[in-house]
């Protein structure tokens, strides 16, 4: 038998589903082929996801496009960055997804996340081990490729904000198969020979195969062992790579870079210029981590669908008010019922009042077995009258005192319905209503 506790509401198995999924499935990559695919006046995305075998819904919202590379059409294949939920209403497994990318480059789409998850998790990324960069640097060192714009774009910044500061280039393949270990090695021959006590790892924009040397675990490894206060800044704003995550500071471009390494000669004409520098400073660094937080949040809020919650509450708190409502006019109503039936108790306590009332139902009572004897009475007077009329029209000695007889063989019960059987010499009883008589057959007539 079914205990009545364990018995889920539709919505309470959906929404304890929903969180299941939730905490089960964090973040996930699946690859599939576009269908299906819808855009509403509202911006978002709604499509299917399928592969030869099977399909699953996805809804994509309008504040996750802003970093998409290419304009999604049914039949791309894509790899979905998403959080897997149920669509509470329907009852619909699906994927909230975060982030699409063409399916060409999914594969390192998908080891970006998980060397990302990996070095998250040994605290790479926590904010307590990332060192300062100096006020005022000695020495720059910049780690890129000698024949790049990036360099060109750093020391033109830096010529123009501070050219009295050195800059010390360590020129290194910053694409292909070997970049990672010339990065690498740069790094470790900086902090070797500490002459520069800020470093600058800087390329231009790309593909992400472009940037993936600095995607690279070696890579990673060789900034967070860097005593010298490393800057990130490689490719463009919209471009995150590890080295961004594990570096002291992420420059969106190494222009950016440069200009945050140094401040601007004239600052320091004057303390309160000085000063008010420092702020910034402060302030970018406070903003740029409020920034990450926000971040953060947001994704935590549009996983947790703020909009439909706060539309449950709302409805919650209606359906409580007018519980609330019918149960206080239901407890009026109840006082008032037992104050109708406290003063008709009052009355009835009266002796009075019982005497009265007992001597009617004494006599109601009188009335109604006198009334009930006789109609048991008359009942059974008529029932024995018609047994006894249905008795005896039934009777065999009825159907005598008609003029019928009944025929017997002599000494025998068995009664003589036709003459078949019977032989001249045969004795035969023949009883009429008020007597019998015993004959011989004689002869014997057939027609």
């Amino acid at each position: 038998m079914t205990d009545s506790e364990s018995i889920y509401s539709v919505s309470e198995l959906n929404r304890e589903t929903k969180r299941l999924l939730a905490n089960h499935f964090r973040t996930v990559q699946v690859q599939g082929e576009i269908s299906n695919l819808s855009l509403p006046s509202s911006g978002h995305y709604y499509f299917t996801l399928k592969d030869t075998q099977a399909q699953i819904r996805c809804a994509m919202f309008k504040g996750q496009q802003q970093r998409l590379r290419f304009k999604p059409a049914n039949g791309d294949l894509v790899v979905a960055t998403a959080q897997v939920s149920l669509y509470e209403p329907r009852g619909d497994y699906q994927l909230v997804v975060e982030h699409l990318a063409e399916a060409g480059d999914g594969a390192l789409r998908l080891a970006f996340e998980r060397l990302k998850q990996k070095l998250l998790a040994e605290g790479l990324f926590d904010q307590e081990r990332k060192k300062p960069l100096p006020a005022l640097p000695s020495r720059i060192g910049v780690i890129t490729s000698p024949s790049g714009a990036a360099i060109h774009d750093i020391l033109s910044v830096l010529k123009r904000r501070f050219p009295a500061i050195p800059v010390l280039v360590y020129p290194v393949a910053v694409q292909g198969d070997n970049a990672k270990f010339e990065i690498s090695a740069a790094l470790a021959k900086a902090n070797r020979d500490p002459q520069a006590d800020v470093l600058i790892l800087a390329r231009g924009g790309g593909s992400l195969e472009d940037l993936w040397a600095f995607n690279e675990e070696i890579v990673a490894r060789a900034i967070a062992a860097s005593e010298i206060p490393v800057i990130s800044a490689v490719g463009h704003e919209v471009d995150f790579s590890i080295a961004d995550f594990v570096a002291d500071l992420r420059a969106p471009t190494p222009s950016a870079a440069a200009e945050r390494v140094v401040p601007d000669a004239n600052t320091l004409l004057g303390a309160f210029v000085n000063f008010e520098r420092q702020i910034q400073r402060l302030m970018q660094q406070k903003l740029l981590r409020q920034h990450q937080h926000l971040q953060w949040l947001q994704k935590a809020l549009n996983s947790q669908h703020p909009g439909q919650k706060l539309q449950r509450n709302a409805q919650r708190l209606d359906e409580l008010e007018l519980r609330l409502q019918h149960a206080l006019q239901n407890r009026l109503a109840h006082a008032r019922q037992q104050l109708a039936i406290r003063e008709q108790r009052l009355y009835r306590s009266q002796p009075l009042t019982a005497i009265n009332n007992q001597q009617r139902q004494l006599q109601f009572f009188r009335q109604r077995l006198q009334a009930a004897m006789n109609g048991k009475i008359a009942m059974l007077k008529s029932r024995h009258t018609a047994a006894a009329q249905t008795l005896h029209a039934v009777s065999p000695l009825a159907t005598l005192e008609r003029g019928y007889a009944i025929v017997q063989r002599h000494g025998s019960p068995q009664l003589v319905k036709s003459i078949s059987p019977l032989n001249a010499g045969d004795l035969l009883d023949t009883r009429f209503a008020d007597g019998r008589i015993v004959s011989r057959i004689t002869d014997i007539c057939r027609d």
